[in-house]
């Protein structure tokens, strides 16, 4: 039965700022709380139950989400205008929450229907893939997949879901070596190797930094009838490599031809874990709903990979308890300190996340919002920490370095080796992946309400008080399987996933 809302929300009993439930007026009483509002204070948006002195820590969650920039009296709208980050010493206890995981047992565990691959690796899509190198081959990638998809041809191999081209706006002008280029060779393998590719073109113009035959042996890609690459240069021009590419796709097709699902264990899903657009109702709803399916995910043997390194800063530190050894632990910070000193050395700070959109959705700071994103995680033991576009091979909960910027973060997630994604959203995100299908969970009924054509679920029901966080994470577990096997999210419907592939790119372009 559907309780009744309460005026606003308390997450811990040792916090000393609740979270509107609705537009407050001046005046307004918490009862609850004993308090009444000070001024009109907006949904989603902190209101003080207690003073809090300038200089001293304000609590959500039971942990520090900011310092008060001036003293806050009882029912004041605590945001911007008197609550700032500060940099603050965290105990990382390393391993110290770690604890054991009981399996799901072998007759009981969950399946789904997908592409076994020859590599014994597990689709839940079956596309074609055209890469590129480098952007100078951005347009002859494209023409080569538009002639496909508009020849008619695809209409002989239904089980193609369809020729999606991925090309981006780096591969040159950059250094042969260091962080930048490493991120664009792990993120191209990744793709190259992707098991929801039934087959992948790579194609470049051959005098790039970013050589196809140095990626080809430095990451260990098979060149076999799944993937074929070559130059504009070799190929003998614009029109040549087009012809050429088109029958090599359709050679694909081929080899393709006759791919079914098959069932396979839920082991095998593994689930990149985002969030963009966020409000105060992410840390809330939909991201601890999310964190809720993703050990149910861990307990069927299953991965979740969490990542967006700047949006658990300040939150860290509950991870590191999680590791399942010291040296799990000391790889995330390291990632934190990398960021830190990025951040410093480009003259800008931690705190420029969260966005303009964050703020009025009722986040204040990174602190905030990392520990909020930071719920996505779930309650499992972190296993293992990877750099960007790296290769999970380790199941469980695990992170990956990356950006925050949404379509960065997840082509490094799915480059690692997600073959779903889940993504939270409270102000409303449009996101959608190829050839990851993405399943848009929204944070509140109103924006629900609002933009349901682009939401697959509604998280907003467990602040409406219809559905406990627990009871949310089965809906969200049971919709990635069956979304797995077939079933077209509602960024899929919409043709989203042709734009997004962006390669996190670091460093100086030269």
């Amino acid at each position: 039965m559907t309780q009744p809302k309460p005026s606003a929300i308390r997450l811990n009993p040792n916090d000393n700022v609740v979270v509107a439930q609705s537009d407050l007026p001046a005046g307004a009483r918490l009862d609850d709380e004993g308090v009444a509002v000070n001024g009109i204070v907006p949904r989603g948006h902190k209101i003080a139950t207690v003073a809090i002195a300038k200089g001293d820590a304000a609590r959500k969650y039971d942990q520090v989400i900011g310092f008060a920039s001036q003293d806050i009296a009882p029912g004041d709208h605590v945001h911007t205008h008197n609550l700032a980050f500060k940099s603050f010493a965290r105990d990382y206890a390393f391993s110290s929450d770690c604890r054991d995981i009981d399996p799901v047992p072998d007759g009981e565990r969950r399946t789904f229907e997908g592409y076994v691959r020859a590599n014994g690796k597990v689709g839940t899509r079956n596309y074609i893939g055209v890469l590129t190198s480098v952007n100078c081959s951005a347009t002859v990638a494209r023409q080569i997949g538009d002639t496909v998809n508009r020849s008619g041809v695809l209409d002989d191999y239904p089980e193609i879901d369809g020729v999606s081209v991925f090309s981006h706006s780096t591969g040159c002008g950059m250094a042969g070596d260091g962080d930048g280029f490493g991120n664009l060779q792990r993120t191209l393998a990744g793709f190259a190797r992707h098991p929801n590719f039934a087959g992948v073109l790579m194609v470049g113009l051959g005098c790039e930094v970013a050589q196809i035959p140095a990626l080809i042996a430095g990451q260990q890609i098979a060149d076999d009838d799944a993937f074929h690459a070559m130059t504009i240069q070799d190929t003998g021009g614009t029109r040549r490599t087009v012809e050429e590419g088109v029958a090599r796709i359709t050679a694909m097709l081929e080899h393709a031809k006759g791919a079914a699902r098959q069932t396979v264990p839920a082991s095998e899903l593994t689930v990149a874990l985002q969030c963009g657009g966020s409000d105060a109702y992410s840390g809330i709803t939909a991201n601890p709903a999310m964190g809720a399916a993703v050990d149910l995910l861990v307990a069927q043997g299953g991965t979740g990979i969490l990542a967006e390194t700047p949006e658990i800063y300040g939150a860290e530190h509950l991870l590191t308890r999680r590791a399942v050894s010291r040296d799990v632990g000391e790889k995330l910070i390291e990632r934190i300190r990398w960021w830190e000193d990025y951040t410093d050395r480009n003259h800008g700070s931690m705190d420029n996340n969260p966005s303009p959109g964050n703020k009025a959705g009722g986040l204040t700071t990174i602190l905030e919002k990392s520990l909020g994103a930071a719920a996505k995680g779930g309650t499992t033991n972190l296993t293992g920490v990877y750099r960007y576009a790296e290769r999970v091979d380790t199941k469980g909960f695990v992170f990956m370095d990356s950006p925050g910027y949404d379509p960065a973060s997840i082509t490094g997630e799915v480059a690692a080796g997600a073959n779903i994604v889940t993504f939270t959203t409270g102000r409303g995100s449009v996101y959608g992946c190829k050839p990851a299908p993405s399943i848009k969970l929204a944070t509140n009924s109103e924006m629900y309400a609002r933009m349901s054509e682009d939401m697959d679920i509604n998280c907003g029901v467990i602040a409406d008080g219809a559905m406990s966080v627990q009871e949310m994470g089965q809906v969200i577990f049971d919709r990635m399987l069956n979304v797995a096997s077939g079933e077209r999210s509602k960024s899929e419907q919409l043709g989203f996933g042709d734009n997004e592939f962006i390669p996190w790119q670091i460093g100086a372009v030269m």
